[in-house]
């Protein structure tokens, strides 16, 4: 049996406190063993060990974020997910660690679904640009520096998707180049259907330390490592990665042929 402070053996409504990951919960041993079978009805019917934390608190060494939906499905056997839950792979992982048969049976539904959802999608792209001077210094000689300046095109592009893997799929491609290093764009992500991307083109004559200095940053694609300078280089390139994920253009806009110039892009996907 599990060892509790008290000695006589807990009720099974008795609270008991679990400490997840760093996290603490507390429910009762009915709650816990309402699926017998799981490791989590093992562990709490005595058929396995248990471990403790410095306070007394049953400790499970296992994410503790993801474990409040693995708690609440053993309260009511019903999987509640938010919208924009991002962390199904965790989730089905440690469902798979627990033995919860019912709640992986209903992951499986539940991506299953999500993956319905993902074939129709829609792909709604807004293109900014503009011109503005750089101002920065160059070194001519040792301790002899100029004060130059230069135009500097700067691109934004506001990217809607239904499709949250599809901007997955976009930031495996599209890398921000600052300081030498590349860096992925999903971490601009502003939520899991909207990306802002600002990035500028070569400036002629900036020294490679002011681009870092004025927090410029440079758009490449991978792995063709090929920079991007152009509204026409992006929407290429974009379009590329586009239509091999199942995208087509949308034909309420204008023809093709016009389509590298427009400044709002959409592309559509059913299947």
């Amino acid at each position: 049996m599990v060892v509790l402070p008290s000695t006589q053996p807990p009720a099974m409504s008795d609270p008991i406190t679990l400490n997840v990951g760093g996290k603490l919960y507390t429910t009762s041993l009915a709650t816990l063993t309402s699926f017998p079978d799981s490791m989590l009805g093992a562990m709490f019917s005595g058929k396995m060990p248990t471990k403790r934390d410095s306070q007394g608190n049953c400790f499970i060494d296992r994410d503790g974020k993801v474990f409040r939906y693995i708690l609440n499905f053993l309260r009511t056997s019903h999987l509640d997910l938010p919208e924009d839950f991002q962390e199904m792979g965790l989730l089905r992982r440690e469902a798979d660690f627990y033995q919860v048969q019912p709640l992986i049976e209903a992951l499986q539904e539940k991506e299953v679904e999500l993956s319905k959802a993902e074939k129709n999608a829609m792909l709604n792209i807004t293109l900014n640009q503009r011109v503005q001077t750089v101002h920065f210094t160059v070194r001519e000689a040792p301790q002899i520096y100029s004060l130059s300046s230069s135009s500097m095109e700067v691109f934004n592009a506001n990217i809607f998707s239904t499709s949250c893997l599809f901007l997955k799929l976009l930031g495996s491609k599209l890398f921000y180049c600052s300081n030498g290093n590349l860096s992925s764009i999903t971490s601009h992500l502003q939520d899991p259907n909207h990306l802002t991307l600002d990035w500028v083109a070569n400036v002629e004559g900036l020294p490679e330390e002011e681009y870092t200095k004025q927090n410029l940053k440079r758009l490449w694609v991978v792995p063709a490592n090929k920079q991007i300078n152009s509204f026409q280089v992006f929407v290429e390139e974009v379009l590329k990665i586009a239509l091999s994920d199942g995208f087509c253009i949308d034909s309420s806009h204008p023809h093709a042929l016009d389509f590298m110039n427009n400044k709002i892009i959409r592309l559509i996907r059913y299947r």
